[in-house]
């Protein structure tokens, strides 16, 4: 132990003197609470690298900031669930919830917090919390009981320290789960003295939800039944008693699975045997640090490191896996399929993560990414389109446009093995060939009239996002007439812009505008807009710089139009939706439609502006406390653009292959890009002053673009850049995009 420590000094102090993080010590830059107050919704708890089971302490409250199930803000248990979402802005999930108990005559609810007695739960001794990737411990006061968790992929693992009693009991909830959710078949059979199985069919978020488990106890126990207090001939609960000595430690190991009780025993049986707590701690420590080795850093400021690794930590949530063992996956169907030779994902926030995450994940996860594509293609086979917002096999629908389009349109331009590529055109096309959602109305008149459907400018911009996608595919697959075709439909965005106002807005179906306008009118319902108004959206034409040029009449009016988009008021007005968080004047940081403006700066050349707005953004909207993020970190999607951006680049096209520079922050990286290789940047002379990119080499040589192009990282090269005080341009603007 001695030597340990010694070792662990030995490791912080050449952390601390050289920046740079040894593997071995990555995982202690990692603070899961970053994100767990504010509005970052982040799941707080044990799991590992894109688990199926995330095992982690649920709260009473079912508001808007515990979509997570946890808030800093709030101490309440009422249990410790296995599957939890992050940052999203709905919440769901929380299923199998497992409650450790002293006494008799217990209340079967959720309870309320202003009555202490109302249900099962108890306070959380926050100040003796304990959170690392892979494991969780807090002090539950009301039963002086203490609760740990650790994980396998589909396994979690419970330790509870008892205190002497006759009427210890882990209560299994069935009743309760995430916000606004509710089961409609739920059950417990018992196998034996220490083995039980069951399941929980919910509808909520995702409207058929089920889940199964299979669990074994580390003792024998007594089961009684407590039928559901929402639904008659339901199981709400089950109570398994036993006596316990002071200071017993009793485990408790939970195996999941969507397909069915025989798909969670086989989970448990292959995954975890045995009884090792510790043993099983270590082992989810040590495929942390593996995972998040593939980015190594070095940097001399503390709080860049922790920032860094945990943001790369939240990108590594989810998608999380959603198949058995064998491979066996429930379908967008509802059909038990068997193993397709890659492993299947769900949870996947699309609208979100097709902006930074996906494209962070080509780079480091290019193997991963693949399963990802093929699991999309498989629901485009099951539910006959590519997924919007899956979850647990339910198309939600939630969030506008064709983001999984996308998504795999990159994939297809990037050209990375692994998946079908004209099959997966295919369901690229015929995904945005369909009439619903909107589609219709802009297949008859050119773009969506807002007269006649609702959000319609957010729902036309992000659908012509997706049409440059599929036109970006179709041309690198040789689909000429439909990279034509795509690319046209994909400036249907320009009906919305209005010359007068220099403000994209609604359009009615008779050709007019919406009025009267007020561009800073942000209500959260009733809007043309996407949680947002007319000055973000009026920049959500990532694919289209000319065509914002055009609109603006020349390139220096655009950017006089940008630079007033950080310098106006940042007033909303009280109907605003709350992901319009983190203003820089009416730029949101803290929601993803704003995510790409400020790379349009280096896009039309004056990147020094860009490194400007990053530097603050990357300083102002985030930081290492507990509300370090300003907005939903969205399933990984605000991690991913401060893990680019702190590299110096961004991919600001979809389905492109070209990362924009913007100022890095990190002194050095190397990534590991897959087959062995690995890509290094390098910021030379790097400082809060030194933010602007003053030259910028690529394997040695002079690099006269403002861009990286995707294929030159795969294939492990050294990007360098020379960095200084003063703003300077090393490409010539009107060639940067062509």
């Amino acid at each position: 132990m001695r030597k340990f420590f010694l070792f662990s000094i030995l490791l912080a102090a050449v952390t601390a003197c050289t920046g740079v993080v040894p593997q071995e010590n990555i995982v202690n830059q990692v603070d899961p609470r970053i994100g767990s107050g504010g509005h970052g919704h982040v799941f707080v708890g044990a799991g590992v690298p894109f688990g199926m089971v995330q095992l982690g302490p649920t709260s009473i409250p079912q508001a808007w900031d515990w979509c997570s199930g946890y808030h800093s803000s709030d101490s309440t248990v009422i249990g410790f669930s296995h599957t939890h979402l992050s940052g999203t802005g709905i919440g769901d999930l929380c299923d199998i919830n497992v409650m450790p108990v002293v006494g008799k005559g217990l209340v079967y609810a959720r309870g309320t917090e202003t009555e202490p007695g109302s249900g099962l739960w108890s306070y959380a001794d926050r100040s003796r919390e304990v959170v690392e990737p892979g494991y969780y411990s807090v002090p539950l006061l009301r039963y002086g009981v203490t609760a740990e968790l650790t994980a396998t992929e589909r396994v979690g693992m419970h330790r509870y320290t008892f205190p002497q009693s006759d009427e210890s009991a882990l209560v299994f909830d069935l009743d309760n789960g995430g916000n606004f959710e509710s089961p409609f078949d739920t059950g417990i059979e018992v196998l034996d003295s220490c083995t039980v199985r069951g399941w929980r069919h919910s509808s909520g978020w995702a409207k058929n939800q089920k889940l199964f488990f299979y669990a074994k106890f580390s003792k024998p126990f007594i089961y009684t039944a407590v039928p559901s207090g929402r639904a008659t001939g339901l199981t709400g609960y089950g109570r398994f008693s036993f006596r316990t000595s002071e200071g017993e430690q009793v485990l408790l190991k939970v195996a999941l699975s969507s397909t069915g009780v025989a798909g969670a025993q086989k989970a448990m049986e292959a995954e975890l045997p045995g009884w090792d707590f510790d043993a099983t701690r270590a082992a989810a420590r040590d495929s942390w640090n593996k995972a998040l080795s593939v980015v190594k850093i070095e940097s001399s400021d503390t709080e860049v490191r922790k920032i860094f690794y945990t943001a790369l930590y939240h990108t590594m949530i989810a998608p999380s896996l959603f198949c058995d063992v064998d491979g066996t996956y429930r379908g967008a169907d509802d059909a038990v399929h068997p193993g397709p030779g890659y492993r299947t994902a769900t949870t996947f926030s699309l609208w979100d993560t097709y902006r930074a995450a996906q494209p962070l994940y080509s780079i480091i996860l290019p193997d991963r990414r693949a399963d990802f594509i093929n699991t999309m293609l498989a629901i485009f086979d099951e539910q006959g389109k590519l997924p919007v917002w899956h979850l647990m096999a339910n198309e939600t629908d939630c969030m506008v446009g064709n983001p999984g389009v996308i998504a795999v349109a990159e994939a297809i331009v990037k050209g990375y093995p692994g998946f079908d590529r004209e099959r997966a055109y295919r369901a690229c096309k015929a995904s945005v060939m369909l009439d619903e959602r909107g589609q219709d109305l802009r297949k008859q008149y050119g773009y969506i009239p807002c007269d006649l459907c609702p959000e319609a400018c957010a729902k036309d911009m992000e659908y012509a996002i997706a049409d440059a996608a599929v036109a970006e595919a179709a041309r690198v697959l040789g689909h000429d007439e439909d990279a034509a075709f795509f690319t046209e439909r994909s400036h249907s965005w320009r009906n919305f812009f209005d010359p007068e106002t220099g403000f994209v807005r609604g359009r009615t179906s008779d050709g007019g505008w919406r009025t009267p306008f007020n561009p800073f009118y942000a209500p959260h319902r009733a809007n043309d807009y996407c949680e947002g108004n007319a000055w973000q959206y009026t920049w959500l034409a990532p694919h289209d710089l000319q065509g914002l040029i055009d609109c603006f009449g020349s390139r220096e009016a655009m950017i006089s139009r940008l630079d007033s988009l950080f310098t106006a008021s940042s007033a909303l007005g009280a109907e605003a939706s709350p992901d319009m968080s983190g203003l820089i004047g009416q730029y949101v940081h803290g929601n993803e439609p704003s995510h790409h403006i400020v790379y349009l700066y280096t896009m039309a050349g004056e990147p020094w502006k860009t490194a400007d707005k990053v530097r603050q953004i990357l300083s102002e909207q985030y930081s290492a406390g507990p509300d370090g993020l300003s907005g939903n970190e969205d399933v990984g999607q605000m991690s991913a653009w401060y893990i680019l951006s702190a590299l110096g680049f961004y991919q600001v096209e979809p389905a492109s292959t070209r990362y924009w520079f913007g100022s890095p922050i990190v002194d050095k990286a190397t990534i590991a890009v897959g087959g062995g290789k690995t890509f290094t940047v390098e910021a030379l002379g790097n400082s809060p002053a030194n933010r602007y990119i003053q030259e910028v080499r690529l394997n040695g040589k002079p690099w006269d673009r403002p861009y990286i192009d995707f294929e030159d990282i795969r294939s492990g090269a050294s990007l360098t850049f020379r960095m200084g005080p003063e703003p300077a341009l090393w490409y010539e603007w009107d060639k940067s995009f062509q």
